[in-house]
């Protein structure tokens, strides 16, 4: 497999650069599992004394909860991809397109800095599930 060859101090960027990414989408996901609809919907138990929910509270409450749900989801794929160019940084393969075996700009990886790919062989991947 094809190792960077870029210095200490650039890995230690990219490096500290995904870790704080990391800790920022761990905080969200904190955040949102806080929120109503990761761990369930607001029963009439949380409605003020003798009021139960209304149908169109109940809807929000499911829409949010849908919401969230989804927002959680894309949270874990990306913790996912953040996780896996932090094993990229730990065997020396960060910055090696996984299809091409080119060097990924550093441009593109301070942008998104758990780029698996070129730009190239990113359009090729997208143009190729369509």
């Amino acid at each position: 497999m094809t190792k960077t060859k870029w210095d200490k101090k650039q890995i230690e960027y990219y490096k500290k650069k995904l870790e704080k990414l990391k800790e920022d989408i761990l905080h969200d996901m904190k955040n949102m599992n806080g929120m109503t609809g990761i761990d369930g919907a607001k029963s009439g138990a949380d409605a003020p004394a003798g009021h139960g929910l209304h149908m169109a509270d109940v809807a929000t409450d499911m829409y949010d909860r849908e919401f969230n749900l989804g927002l959680a989801s894309n949270e874990r794929e990306l913790l996912q991809r953040v996780d896996a160019a932090l094993k990229r940084i730990e065997d020396g393969t960060y910055g090696i397109c996984l299809k091409s075996k080119k060097s990924i700009p550093q441009a593109r990886l301070k942008a998104i800095p758990y780029a698996e790919y070129t730009v190239a062989a990113q359009e090729e991947l997208e143009k190729d599930s369509r």
